[in-house]
């Protein structure tokens, strides 16, 4: 049976988005966990550690997320490991995220100048005194900027897992198409909550980088 598109439905669209804004914030914090730990080996590990971690980046760059989605959530199940849609989509984008941001982060800790360096050592402080007292301090405050930006295609990204079943927004979205036969009205309501929730995080993005660089000068 057709049905109109009603307020009801917007009501199913803003669940599908809240398991947009859970699923975005997971692979987010997993991400970023990992790329907080090999940012900085990344810059300062042995020539070994520093080859395996740009292997990393680049290969995660290179494919895209959409072939992660699949071999995350077909592949596996070729090991006998049978991951549901959420666990899927969950490790998809906590590699795709960790990737980014492990540049994103090393980028801006090799920002630092050599004289902050050099501070350190004159100070006598070791390698992990100078990175926790002077350098990560200051790289973290470069890197707010594009990491607020970052969160904006995660968040867009999350509609590649609606391929997996996974009822995110797009897939909400998707299956209201179904029923309803009213693209317009439903991909134009998707658009509008996606919109709503990007937006403002892109907003803050450019605040922060304005605030950044008046601080600087």
């Amino acid at each position: 049976m057709i049905q109109t598109f009603s307020w009801d439905h917007v009501i199913f669209l803003l669940r599908g988005a809240t398991w947009t804004l859970s699923l975005s914030i997971i692979s987010f914090l997993v991400g970023g966990a990992v790329a907080l730990l090999l940012a900085p080996l990344r810059v300062l590990g042995p020539s070994p550690v520093r080859a395996s971690i740009s292997g990393y980046v680049q290969i995660v760059q290179a494919t895209p997320l959409l072939i992660v989605v699949f071999l995350a959530f077909y592949g596996l199940s070729f090991l006998n490991i049978h991951l549901p849609p959420l666990f899927a989509a969950g490790i998809s984008l906590s590699i795709y995220s960790s990737a980014f941001l492990i540049e994103i982060w090393r980028g801006c800790i090799q920002a630092i100048g050599r004289p902050q360096w050099e501070a350190g050592d004159a100070l006598a402080l070791s390698l992990v005194q100078q990175l926790r007292y002077i350098i990560l301090p200051q790289a973290f405050r470069i890197a707010i900027p594009p990491t607020v930006g970052f969160m904006v295609q995660v968040v867009k990204n999350t509609s590649v897992v609606a391929l997996i079943g996974f009822v995110e927004l797009t897939r909400a979205g998707q299956l209201l198409n179904n029923i309803t036969f009213q693209p317009f009205a439903v991909f134009l309501t998707v658009a509008a909550i996606y919109f709503c929730v990007c937006f403002p995080l892109s907003l803050t993005s450019k605040y922060l980088s304005w605030r950044i660089n008046v601080a600087h000068r």
